[in-house]
């Protein structure tokens, strides 16, 4: 049986090098992996077990492949921390059996897509090429400079909100959707759209992931510029994102004071015309 050949073979997901970190322990899996990528003209580096963000940093990524069984019981801190601290870096999550609720959490932590063990290397190396070329499509948005509305600067380079120079300290995801509804410039947008641009793929029946983050969203706005509203629900439909100040309460003109004529007793009256 021919196997698949790998676009990646001859032009690498968006050009230039595709550099690549896996966090795995699987000696077998790990090796065939290493000969598709070195075919692919892919660079590697094999990690055994987590390092700190900063050595992340300092690789200059296109991707990140981990296996959350190696990362051990601090697994969801450590992706939440790497999709915080690299919003620009896409992260992969191979590994073995898993809960639906296990895939839930680490997609809404910050994972960009979650793939099954075991699994045909070309599979997940056209997994990575997908989770990178949404992140290279979002480049040019991040040159464009700074969107201001209301009170908020939305900086893409830096993945981040700011208020008055303070950062309002958003997710990567929260920040993907942010940047999806201010850029509709007052669409009303459907939550399947959302979901479809932010997650990278349809969204389930019943999938309550788009209303979740708004409302996480909206906390952190409303902490970070207090008296504007960002974003509106538009029932059974999707959000749409407009700054508007909310209604300040009106003082009540003040009532001009009238001397009053107080009433003089009638014997102190009588005295007083005698005198």
């Amino acid at each position: 049986m021919q196997e698949p050949t790998s676009a990646s073979a001859t032009a690498p997901a968006g050009g230039g090098v595709m550099r690549v970190a896996v966090i795995d322990t699987d000696s077998g899996f790990l090796q065939v992996l290493g000969k598709r990528f070195e075919r692919a003209g892919w660079q590697r580096r094999v990690l055994a077990s987590p390092v700190p963000v900063e050595d992340l940093v300092a690789m200059r990524l296109s991707a990140l492949v981990v296996d959350v069984a190696v990362l051990g019981p601090q697994c969801w801190e450590y992706v939440e921390k790497v999709a915080t601290r690299m919003p620009g870096l896409g992260i992969l999550v191979c590994t073995g059996q898993s809960s639906v609720a296990q895939r839930v959490r680490g997609l809404r932590l910050g994972a960009d897509d979650w793939v099954g063990k075991p699994c045909h290397p070309e599979e997940l190396m056209a997994r990575i090429e997908a989770v990178v070329r949404r992140r290279r499509r979002a480049e040019p948005a991040a040159k464009q400079g700074p969107r201001v509305s209301g009170e908020l600067e939305i900086r893409n380079d830096q993945f981040q909100v700011f208020v008055a120079g303070q950062s309002a300290e958003l997710t990567k995801r929260e920040f993907e959707l942010i940047d999806l509804l201010a850029a509709a410039e007052g669409r009303v947008l459907e939550r399947e759209e959302i979901y479809q641009r932010v997650w990278g793929y349809a969204m389930a029946r019943g999938d309550r992931s788009v209303d979740v983050f708004v409302r996480k969203l909206r906390q952190k706005l409303d902490k970070a510029s207090p008296g504007w509203r960002y974003i509106h629900t538009h029932f059974g439909v999707g959000y749409r994102f407009a700054p508007e100040p909310e209604d300040l309460p009106v003082a009540e003109p003040q009532r001009e004071l009238r001397p009053v004529d107080v009433p003089v007793d009638a014997d102190e009256a009588l005295q007083t015309a005698a005198s």
